[in-house]
């Protein structure tokens, strides 16, 4: 068996690039939600004229899904996952546009009804039958205006205390935070004149393997714990290693899938608030 020391310099070199986690995938393994995200895209795919795939990271989960709409497009906010991305999506034909991101959804900005607040998106309006969004900020009011009449949002995102379990690893308490963030996002949806098709709350286990995974995944996923520092938590770590029989060590991560329409006789330019 591999010493602490050893596991930890291997997770530390490990690459990461766009949203590869293919070195924490080999070991850990991840349970999914109750739903699967790829299907319920799939789906729709089909019917739908255009596709946006919103914050599509390295393009990832988006090369893997068909059938894809024949004119399918990406946005990506963070600029070094822009060349990781387009490398991957262009030979398929997806075009991949850099663009910022939305206010955090569950942030004080991310609630207001200014337009004028970052996250517009540079597509015209109706131009997309389906919109898809795994874990990206979004703006309702920008959603529904790209939205055609008849069109659909699949959005999956990360819910409240996905994080607990690493940070009772650490020895540091997990931040109180409310139960849920659904009901903002349905309200945020509903707010911007969609219509809610349905809505899944659950969870999934991911099962790591060694000691070094778990600090790949805090090295790499910075704001799951931002307290997180190796030398400051290395003695927590080195004690959750030692105890042979938690492992694999098991972390619940919450998720939550919101699917919505835009009702066939809305205009597909959408009044914006003052």
């Amino acid at each position: 068996m591999l010493s602490f020391d050893r596991l930890i310099a291997e997770a530390q070199a490990a690459p990461f690039s766009g949203w590869d986690f293919s070195w924490l995938d080999a070991r850990s393994r991840a349970e999914e939600p109750p739903w699967r995200y790829t299907a319920e895209v799939t789906a729709r795919a089909g019917a739908a004229t255009a596709m946006l795939d919103m914050g599509t990271g390295g393009g990832e989960v988006l090369a893997g899904i068909e059938p894809r709409p024949a004119r399918t497009v990406a946005t990506e906010a963070w600029p070094p996952n822009v060349p990781v991305a387009a490398r991957r999506l262009r030979p398929l034909g997806i075009p991949v546009v850099q663009c910022g991101g939305a206010p955090d959804n569950m942030s004080e900005e991310g609630v207001r009804a200014d337009p004028g607040r970052a996250g517009r998106l540079p597509f015209a309006d109706g131009a997309f039958g389906l919109v898809i969004n795994r874990h990206e900020s979004f703006r309702g009011d920008e959603v529904c205006r790209v939205l055609a009449p008849g069109g659909a949002f699949i959005t999956q995102q990360v819910d409240y205390h996905s994080n607990d379990d690493l940070y009772r690893l650490l020895g540091l308490a997990p931040p109180p935070e409310p139960e849920t963030w659904l009901p903002l996002a349905v309200d945020q949806l509903t707010a911007a004149g969609l219509s809610i098709a349905g809505t899944a709350a659950g969870q999934a286990i991911r099962y790591f393997e060694h000691i070094g995974a778990v600090v790949y995944y805090l090295e790499n996923i910075a704001w799951a714990v931002p307290e997180y520092n190796l030398q400051a938590c290395r003695p927590r770590l080195l004690a959750a290693w030692q105890a042979q029989d938690a492992w694999p060590w098991a972390m619940t991560e919450r998720r939550f899938l919101v699917v919505a329409a835009k009702p066939r006789g809305q205009p597909v330019s959408v009044r914006r608030g003052k």
